[in-house]
């Protein structure tokens, strides 16, 4: 049976991906008329948000990668941003790019 949870029952809730790395906590809902478009997600003390993004306070996550919500949240690992160096400097990569090998 589908079980319903309201919106504000989601917020502060923890966030993992879908390889069970804390990502962050829920801070708000992206909502049209109809249908949730995205999360917002803050970097919390501990999280994988906080390690790759130090001084950003969370991403936007959209729907289509949110897994499961119930005692928690699990999204998928492409909406986890990787860290690569370039030029001397850590930049985010928020997309997946196929390995040029």
């Amino acid at each position: 049976m589908l079980q319903m949870k309201n919106i504000s029952e989601t917020y502060d809730m923890k966030v993992f991906t879908d390889q069970g790395a804390y990502f962050g906590d829920v801070d708000e809902a992206m909502v049209t008329a109809t249908k949730v478009t995205g999360w917002r997600i803050k970097a919390t003390r501990g999280s994988y948000l906080t390690r790759v993004i130090q001084n950003a306070k969370g991403v936007i996550v959209p729907h289509q990668l949110v897994q499961s919500i119930g005692d928690i949240m699990i999204i998928n690992k492409a909406a986890v941003p990787s860290t690569r160096e370039d030029d001397g400097q850590e930049q985010v990569d928020m997309t997946e790019h196929p390995s040029e090998d």
